[in-house]
């Protein structure tokens, strides 16, 4: 895994994704990004625009989402609306939310490029609840009974690990200690599940600062 520590990862962090994302587009005509919800979340999307993409030809899916009205203050998809990209957003509002997850799993791009992830103090990335099931799914996208007040929508490990490449986004001290257990291989955390081999992993130093040493 390739981890790198400074004092604004989230601009870090953006700036690698503008050089993939124009990398895809020229070698496929075409990039495909998932995104994952979160504070940290926005001031990359801000940093993000900053940069030069190639956003005609570049389309957002959601790593995971909320089962939530549209509107609602927790749903996730309204941090999207400052990406001028084309946005494939996760039916949650649908009266069959199984058969809906179906649907957008069966309409997720064959590989996405990117892959952007975010990390619980509790070691859950995505919507993969400590425990659960789902790290186990042979199903691309699932739904979760309800974890931290609200039923979920999820892409699970095979989608994630399949991407070319994957990017975690992590900040603060409160994540220090679930950092280091994912780096010492905790199989307790569902994160652990992140294939390592094309995941780049941006820390602020504070996230950073029980890392193991070699």
């Amino acid at each position: 895994m390739d981890i790198r520590v400074s004092d604004d990862p989230s601009s870090a962090a953006a700036a690698w994704m503008a050089r993939r994302l124009r990398d895809a587009v020229r070698r496929r005509g075409q990039a495909t990004l998932a995104v994952s919800g979160g504070n940290t979340a926005p001031p990359m999307f801000d940093a993000l625009q900053t940069h030069d993409v190639p956003w005609k030809q570049v389309t957002v899916w959601q790593v995971d989402e909320r089962v939530a009205p549209d509107g609602h203050a927790e749903r996730n998809a309204g941090q999207l609306d400052s990406l001028p990209a084309t946005h494939r957003l996760m039916p949650v509002t649908s009266k069959d939310l199984r058969a809906a997850a179906r649907r957008y799993g069966a309409g997720l791009p064959d590989r996405f490029d990117i892959v952007h992830l975010g990390l619980g103090d509790d070691g859950h990335t995505a919507s993969w609840p400590p425990d659960d099931p789902v790290v186990d799914s042979d199903r691309p996208c699932e739904v979760i009974d309800e974890f931290n007040g609200f039923l979920r929508m999820t892409l699970t490990p095979r989608v994630v690990n399949a991407a070319r490449s994957r990017v975690m986004l992590t900040l603060g001290s409160s994540k220090a200690e679930v950092v280091a257990r994912w780096m010492l291989r905790d199989p307790a955390l569902p994160v652990d599940r992140v294939r390592r081999s094309g995941t780049i992993t941006f820390l602020d130093p504070a996230a950073a600062a029980t890392l193991p040493t070699a």
